[in-house]
Order: structure tokens, then sequence, then C-alpha cells
């Protein structure tokens, strides 16, 4: 499924891969072939196929009986022979089975030219390169055969091209003369420049190349954390120059963007609930609901729409409604603004025309759009407005208000009274614990919005898009405003907020995981799929650029990586088993590939990924312990790999594959009694009596966010798993941000940040710390020529370069460090990705130390890993005690070879029961990959 032009640069010339499973049920060559890893990129051009045979034999066999219907009559009235009607060939390009690229089809052709390009990254061992030449059908497809080309003749790099015989299942040419021409070449990572200096510096780096939306530049960028902090609830956070971060409030700007709004209000969201308070912090509380906060805005004259998913076992018909499996309550939010002038459309995830029937049903059951924008114009200052955006993990809805402080109970009866949410029980949960939830979302200014603003307008004219009877009317959707006819609204040419030089400047560029079933806009022939860098699927254009950002960003990384997702499973096709399941994605063994790498050249490198203690939802049931299984098959290649790298070098009774590569979930626990007094309390092994007794229990992880060395940050819906990567099933938006002043290959060192006031540059000393006296204040005072009232003195940081006045302060060891938050300026946007993740580690562990500045380092990979592993028995013991840090080492056993099993004592999850590594169930599905 694939095709995606680089249009950036002739390096770049191809087309993007997306996933799926090809298995050649017949060899391709004559003996045994040998094995290599290709790790990089794939260069490779389906040019054109003949002599193909005729696979419509149902058809011609039709033909044949009712061939008076397949006479045409020119306008002249003279009959012509029957048009035949032949094969639909398309081609799939396979490695170990998993499909990295796939051609359009074209329909009825014996002789078919592609002339198709492809530039596909590749992370798989295997002998050969198949190109699978198949014939597209109502009811799926057929293999008409099939080109294997040896790894081993490109393994070097050389380009093999020509005509090859595309055999059958016998090893003979399909028919008499069938022939497949293409041309393919393999680069490997180390010798691809955009993957060696991190996320690049200056102004010739443009971004991911080969995807939907370009970077955009002079953009400014707010990082959230869960849906609110309250003020002064995490560890103070001081930053290289002194400066505390702040932390936003995610939940309380959209509220105040929202109410500022004067033209429009676009929403999209998996759900969106109109009875959900927004703001609910001490002080500033209210009991305006987004429902008749929107209701008053549209009254106002704003244009206010909502693109909702329609869960198709929501229904509410002729009186009769159902809440759903997911209780998004879609159609709550749809009656509740029926009468009023907001606009609600209820999107379903549909099937496309040129999908099988039974793709069909199997999107519109089982997948779903996944995004979560909200969209306002704002002031722009000088009687403008501009438009501004919040993309990432949160949706509109209940249960997904939150702080870093997780309460389980005791805000039961104030924050969480009317906003009680837990899943994860069946029966009563009466006085149980709420189900806390974590999550990640931002804030963006500038072009890349804009960006944004396409994604909304692409998928409500395909949402909006009249269907059955409602065709019959000639009408036209105008809902959409045409900003480029207000006067008053800044366009996109016009709406960078920073100059390129500004060091609070960020670069942005927009993903997404969506297909031509989904948006209107993409083109219709798929051979015009490159000018817009989309993937080519049979029958569909695909933007699958998501996955192809986490790609990018991994291979770039040189010190670390971070992520927090609700899912964590993929590169199936390197399992030791189930190699066939089709969750190609390939984000794990890129990661296990850049730790096994770094190993092989003696330098340091981590991944710290947090995921939920189990997905939502009953942790005994098949859904959950599949997906289970799934995330242990994932963690146990990407062990073993790592392993397997250390014995290659003789570090294997030096470091444990856990010095590398660690896993962490989240959990909280609260002192107190259970006064719920509830009745018909079941038995005593009941989940709801245990958690209300032990008063544990998980904190959500529902974020899907990745930091990249503290300089790359990807937030957005889209979860580490094939729905969300692979772009034909969830709908998904990300953004990819970074701040060029603030990298390691600009400072060549930790990009921590700096900040500019008074031209004075504060820089990290590399030497203890001491306390200033009074009277190196007082001379201070005296060299600076101002009274530094607004300043205190700290020794642990210097000035450096301005005078020989701040050379004198620097002898002493001092810095200025602003008591307050310097005015007019946000600290969470100048120290945007460094200050988030360290913000994010002391939200989770509860302190702030020392070695979180070099996560890569062994000491930080260990002491983190501690920490975890101490929450962890403080979580599942018998005695209740209040939690500090809410990080837990996930709950199994990784040996020093690699192999994860069961933690001893504690296989399933505590008062809830499931298999923490989950259960194997032989059912084929696609909803739990």
């Amino acid at each position: 499924m694939a095709q995606s032009a680089y249009a950036d640069s002739a390096a770049y010339d191809g087309s993007r891969h997306s996933q799926g499973q090809e298995t050649v049920p017949f060899p391709t060559a004559k003996g045994s072939l040998k094995v290599f890893l290709l790790h990089g990129n794939l260069d490779v051009w389906v040019k054109e196929a003949k002599a193909l045979p005729n696979m419509d034999m149902l058809h011609r066999s039709l033909s044949d009986i009712f061939g008076i219907f397949s006479v045409k009559s020119s306008p002249n009235g003279e009959d012509h022979k029957p048009h035949k009607i032949t094969s639909d060939p398309y081609v799939t390009i396979s490695v170990s089975s998993a499909v990295i690229a796939r051609t359009f089809v074209i329909s009825n052709s014996e002789n078919p030219v592609w002339m198709q390009h492809f530039y596909v990254p590749v992370a798989h061992h295997a002998a050969e390169v198949h190109f699978v030449v198949k014939d597209s059908d109502i009811l799926g497809s057929q293999i008409i055969g099939a080109v294997g080309i040896p790894v081993e003749q490109i393994y070097s790099g050389s380009i093999v091209e020509g005509t090859f015989p595309i055999l059958n299942g016998s090893g003979k040419p399909c028919r008499p003369g069938a022939v497949l021409t293409l041309s393919i070449q393999y680069t490997p990572v180390e010798k691809v420049s955009l993957y060696q200096f991190g996320v690049g510096a200056g102004p010739e780096y443009t971004g991911v190349p080969g995807t939907y939306f370009p970077l955009r530049t002079g953009c400014k960028v707010t990082l959230y954390q869960d849906a609110h902090v309250n003020d002064g609830s995490l560890p103070n956070l001081k930053l290289d120059n002194g400066i505390q971060f702040e932390h936003g409030k995610c939940w309380h700007d959209i509220f105040q963007a929202i109410s500022q709004a004067r033209r429009l209000i676009y929403i999209t969201g998996w759900s969106v609930f109109h009875d959900v308070r927004l703001v609910r912090d001490a002080g500033n509380s209210t009991e305006f609901t987004l429902g008749h906060l929107l209701k008053t805005k549209s009254q106002e004259g704003v244009r206010v729409l909502l693109l909702v998913w329609d869960d198709p076992t929501s229904r509410s018909i002729l009186g009769f409604r159902t809440d759903g499996v997911m209780q998004t309550h879609d159609e709550e939010t749809r009656r509740f603004f029926k009468h009023s002038s907001v606009q609600v459309l209820l999107c379903p995830r549909s099937g496309g025309k040129g999908h099988s029937w039974i793709k069909q049903q199997e999107v519109g059951t089982i997948y779903t759009h996944h995004q979560k924008t909200v969209i306002v114009d704002a002031d722009a200052g000088h009687y403008k407005r501009k438009i501004i955006a919040f993309i990432g993990g949160l949706d509109l809805c209940t249960g997904r208000y939150d702080t870093p402080q997780h309460a389980l109970f005791k805000t039961l009866q104030t924050v969480h009274q009317d906003d009680y949410h837990n899943p994860n029980f069946m029966g009563p949960t009466i006085g149980c614990p709420r189900e806390p939830w974590h999550d990640l979302h931002c804030r963006i200014d500038g072009p890349a919005v804009y960006d944004i603003l396409t994604n909304f307008g692409e998928r409500w004219f395909k949402a909006s898009k009249p269907r059955g009877l409602k065709k019959l009317k000639h009408s036209f959707d105008d809902s959409l405003l045409k900003i480029e006819r207000i006067p008053d609204i800044i366009q996109m040419a016009d709406a960078s907020c920073l100059n390129e030089n500004n060091p609070e400047a960020w670069h942005v560029q927009v993903f997404r995981s969506i297909d031509s079933t989904s948006v209107k806009g993409f083109p219709k022939d798929p051979k015009d799929a490159t000018s817009k860098n989309l993937v080519c699927g049979k029958n569909i254009l695909i933007d699958m650029s998501i996955h192809t950002a986490y790609v990018k960003a991994i291979r770039a990384a040189q010190h670390f990586i971070y992520i927090e997702n609700q899912y964590f499973l993929g590169s199936s096709y390197n399992w030791a088993s189930h190699k066939d399941l089709g969750a190609n994605n390939l984000i794990p063994m890129e990661i296990a590939l850049k730790i096994a790498n770094k190993i092989r050249a003696k330098e340091r490198f981590a991944a710290y990924i947090v995921v939920p203690m189990w997905p939502e939802g009953v942790p005994t049931s098949t859904p959950t312990q599949r997906i289970l299984f799934w995330q242990n098959k994932t963690m146990q290649m990407m062990y073993e790999m790592i392993y397997k790298a250390l014995q290659e070098v003789g570090l294997e009774n030096q470091y444990h594959p856990q010095d590398y590569l660690n896993f962490f979930c989240l959990g909280n626990r609260e002192e107190g009694v259970d006064t719920s007094n509830a009745v018909n309390q079941p038995a005593a092994n009941n989940p709801q009596v245990l958690a209300r007794k032990n008063r544990r229990f998980m904190i959500y992880v529902h974020s899907k966010g990745m930091i990249v060395d503290d300089e790359y940050v990807i937030i957005g819906s889209a979860n580490i798993n094939q729905r969300s990567m692979e772009g034909t099933r969830d709908t998904e938006i990300a953004m990819g941000a970074y701040q060029p002043h603030h990298t390691w290959a600009r400072k060549h060192s930790s990009p921590h940040g700096q900040i500019q006031e008074g031209k004075i540059f504060v820089q990290p000393l590399r030497k203890p710390s001491f306390v200033t006296t009074h009277a190196e204040s007082h001379i201070a005072k005296l060299r600076l020529g101002r009274a530094p009232s607004p300043y205190v003195f700290k020794g642990e940081f210097y000035l450096n370069g301005f005078t020989n006045s701040i050379k004198a302060v620097h002898s002493f060891g001092m810095t200025l460090v602003p008591k307050f938050s310097t005015r007019g300026m946000n600290c969470n946007e100048q120290f945007g990705i460094y200050g988030y993740r360290m913000s994010l580690w002391a939200e989770h562990t509860g302190v702030v130390e020392e070695c979180f500045n070099q996560p890569e380092s062994v000491e930080c990979v260990r002491r983190v890993r501690s920490m975890g592993e101490s929450n962890w028995r403080q979580f599942a013991a018998d005695q209740t005690t209040e939690m500090k840090g809410h990080l837990l080492k996930y709950p199994v056993q990784v040996e020093r070879t690699g192999k994860v099993r069961p933690l001893p004592g504690c296989e399933t999850f505590p008062d809830v029961g499931g298999n923490i590594v989950g259960t194997f169930t032989a059912i084929q599905e696609n909803l739990t990959i």
C-alpha cells in the first residue's frame, strides 16, 4: 500500500510505504538464499508488466453467456465487438512477508504501465524482496505471479534493474512472455545524511521529507501535561538560566480561547461531550459546560462546527437509544445542539468504494475517527485576528480532566463529582477509585495552524457530502468560512509569529494517518498521488506521514528517546512467532536497532517507554489479553536484539539490556478508609471490593508523544500500533516540532536553552555551587550600575560575556536569577522540550534529580529504573501507603538474555486480575493490533 514522493529533493522523489501482509505461497528462487538485515531505504521503480494472463474468468464466462450485454453501439447505430474484460493488475512489494509498497490498480489491462517510484524505509531481515503481481476484484484479490530479487544482489548498494519473468506456483512464467520491469537500490541508514545529525540545523533543513504538509517556520508552541496543572503542585523546575518552568493549563487555555473567539470554533474528536466542564480549579471553577459555552458563542455569531466520530454501536432511532460500547456520548451531543446554530456532524468511519466488500465492513465496524483538534480565531493585535489550534491526546469529554496528582478517591466529591470514569470494572462501582488520566496536548500559533485548518476542511467536506436521498437536493455546504475573504483574519503567508533569529521561534510540521475515504481534496487519479506525497493503496490514497515522522526521528536520534503512549506494539515480522500478524509498523524495530547500533559503536543511548498498566477495559477480557500478548512479544523482540548486540561486543556481562531500554507504567495509591457503605457487595475477591480495600489503581496513560534528545517532540492522537500508523484504519493527526536555536547541532551541547534578558546570557556552571554573601551581592549591584531588586543571586550558575563588570560577577560564581517569571515571556515556549520532559519526569517521580539532565547515562537509567521498582513494590504491597511518585517499573521480569517473563509472585494485575504478559487466543481479527 505505498506511494509518496519526496518533492523537496531529487534524492527523495519517491513514495512512502504502508503495511499489510503478503506471503508468497510458492518459491521465487532456486535453492536457499542468505538472509541479510536491510536497515535503511529502498529506492524502487515499478515500471510495467507485459503479457499478463486474464484472471477475470468469471467475467469472461458471463460475457460469453450474456454477450448481448457487452455489445456496444455507436451513435450511428452500428454494433461493435464486445469490450474485452480482463485483469485489473497492481503490484505489492514485500520484505519478510510485510508489504512495504503498493502500486495503484490499472483496470482491464494485460500490459499495464505504472512508472511508479517508491522510496521506502526498511528494517527487516530478509533473503528476498518480493514483487507480487495481483488482480484486483470486488471480493478481494488473487495472485497472478511474483518476482523475487535476492537481497544479496542489492546489499552492496548496486542498482538492480531489468525485466524479470513473473513466476507462478510451478516456478514457470504465469503466461508465456509474462514479465515485470523494475529497478531497486538499497541505501543503509549510515549512508543517509538525513539521519546523522539529529533534528538538523540551519535554513537548509526542511523537516521530514515526503509528507503532505511541509515544515512551517516562525511558530509558537505551548506543551501541556494533563488537562490541568495546579499552581505549585509540581516540584520547582529551574532551567539553565534559573528561571522556573511554567506549567501550562490545557483545558483552562482551551476555555479561554473558545470564549475569546470572534469568527470560528472548529472542533474534531473521537468523543466530544457537551456536559463536560473545562475549568474546575479552585478560585476559577465554573459551572459553565462546554455545550453552553459553544451555544453562547454561536449566538454571538461565531461559526461553531463539531466533527465527531459516529460510533456505530450508539444509536437513537424512533425513540430507541443505545449508549454505545465506547460511551462516546455522540448521540447525546448531537441532540443537545439539535435546535441551535451549532452544527454537529457525526462522521462514521466508512470504507471507500474502491475497497472490497469485506474491507468495507471491517473499516466501518472496528475503526474510528481519532483526531482531537480545537481551532479558533484569536486576537492578533492591531485589530487583526489570527488562527490558533490545540491538538494532542485529550478529547473534550468525560474522564479526561485530571491533574498531576491523579487522585483516586480524594476528588470524588469535588472536581470529579459529576465526572466519574472507570470502565475497567464490570458491575456497580459505588465507592470504587476513579481511573486517573494522564495525557499530552499542545497549542500551536503560526503558519502550521493553517495546515490543521486544512485538515478540518478536507474532513468536513467529505463528511458533509450528500448521501442517499440527500443527493437529490442540489444544495451546497457553506458551513466552513472562507477565511481568505475575511479581511481581518491573517492569512498563512503573514502568520509567522516570530523571526527566524528569535530564540523563541519554533519550527512545526503537521502529520496525519488518513486516507481518501475520509478527506476531500486528494487527487482522484492515483497517478497524481506523488504530487501530494501520498501513499497509494488499492483504490485509495493514503497520508501516513505520522509513521514517516516517527521513523525519521528515531533514526536521527543521537542520545535518548522518551515515549509515552497508550499502546506499544509492532514490527511483528521480526517476532519469534506470529510473524504474520500484520502489525508491521517499524517503530519498535527502529528503536531496538538504534540501541544495538549504539552498543556496537560503544556509545551510550537509552529509551524510556511509558505505557498503561493495561489497555483500558476489563483486563481479563479477550481483547485486552490479546493486546497485552502482542505488547509482550514486542518487548521480548527488542530486548533480545539488545542482548545479541551486547554479546557481539563482549559486554553481555557488564551491561543488562535494561541499561538501555525500560518500560514503565503509572499507578497511584491513597491512604484512607472505605466509607462508601456500598450495599449488596459481591464476593471478597471481586475487583471492586479489592480496589476499595487496597485503595490503588493504575493511572491510565493515554498520551501519544515522543521526545528525542530534548530537541524534538511529536505530540498527537496516534498510538504506536497498526490502527494508528497504517493510515487506512483510525484517522489521526500529530505535530512534530523543535526550536532551531536549541538543538544539539546548533549548540554542540545539550539543548537546555538560553534566554536573553538585558543582553545577559546565562549558562550552567560546571563546578560546585556556593551561596553568595551580602558583600558579593553589593559588589555586583554596584558594578551592574542598577539595583537588582527583581533578582536574587545564586552560585550554581554564572554570567557570561558582556562587560568586565559581568566577568567580575562571574568570578564570584554568581548569576542573576529572576524571582518570578520574566514578564511577557512564556518559559514553556522558550525552553519547551527540555523543560517539558523534565516536568513530565517530575510529575511521574515526584522529584527532580541531577542525573535527569543526562537521560542517556547509565546512572540515570539505573536510577529511574530503581525508582520504578521501589514504587511498584509500594503499589503491590499489602499495606496501603501514600505514594509520592507514580512511575512504576512495568511488572515483568527481563532476564539478562533478553527473555521477558512474568514477575515472580505477581503474574496478574493486583486487585483486577488478568495475565500481565497477556494470553494468546487463536482468532483472526484486526481489532487488537
